[in-house]
């Protein structure tokens, strides 16, 4: 497997931040089953986890100007690398203050059991949390975490918990479930007051966002 040190790229308007190849999911959709890269981006498998002064040092090509957002987010969990991610995130927000968003299988609580999420208020302006099912069972079906039937419920509750920190959270699916189950998600993210996104599951000329 090629391997690079690809810590910046870029997907349409955004600019990604790829921390960490870890990941304690194995979903069904994921795009690292059948690519190494996305759109016009290097390899993103990473010949290692970046340090803190890496990604500073990586941060020195990048022209956030011309960006809308910073999406942590890559080939891999990012808060799986929770301590680079947070000192990161608060450099570019005190150099570029630019929204700043996470894309997350929401286990925090699992991979890193002593993390205050509290932490994240006034730098993280987003967390998009993926909520691939309805249950829990089917969330284990599709998700495949490590942690097994719980992590539907930890997932839950990091979204209910988050949603009184940062500015903005919600839940996304990808449409490879039934849409008798994307409805029972879009019931289950309203009883929590959480917007839900259903995701198109792409090609290899596509990408998520």
């Amino acid at each position: 497997m090629k391997k690079e040190m690809t810590i910046f790229y870029e997907v349409h308007d955004n600019i990604y931040v790829n921390l960490t190849n870890k990941c304690p999911c194995a979903c069904t959709f994921c795009l690292r089953q059948t690519r190494d890269h996305m759109e016009n981006s290097h390899v993103l498998w990473l010949e290692h986890a970046p340090s803190f002064e890496e990604v500073q040092e990586a941060m020195k090509a990048v022209d956030f100007s011309k960006y809308k957002e910073v999406v942590f987010c890559g080939f891999g969990e990012p808060t799986e690398a929770l301590d680079v991610l947070k000192q990161s995130a608060k450099l570019i927000k005190e150099k570029y203050n630019m929204p700043i968003r996470i894309n997350t299988n929401g286990l925090v609580d699992f991979i890193n059991p002593a993390f205050d999420s509290y932490k994240m208020r006034y730098i993280i302006d987003c967390i998009s949390i993926s909520l691939n099912a309805p249950d829990p069972e089917s969330y284990l079906e599709v998700s495949r975490p490590k942690f097994g039937l719980p992590s539907f419920n930890s997932m839950l509750n990091f979204a209910a918990t988050v949603k009184t920190i940062v500015p903005e959270v919600m839940f996304t699916v990808v449409d490879i479930i039934k849409p008798e189950q994307i409805e029972q998600c879009k019931e289950l993210a309203e009883g929590l007051g959480i917007p839900l996104r259903v995701r198109h599951w792409v090609t290899d000329n596509e990408s998520y966002t």
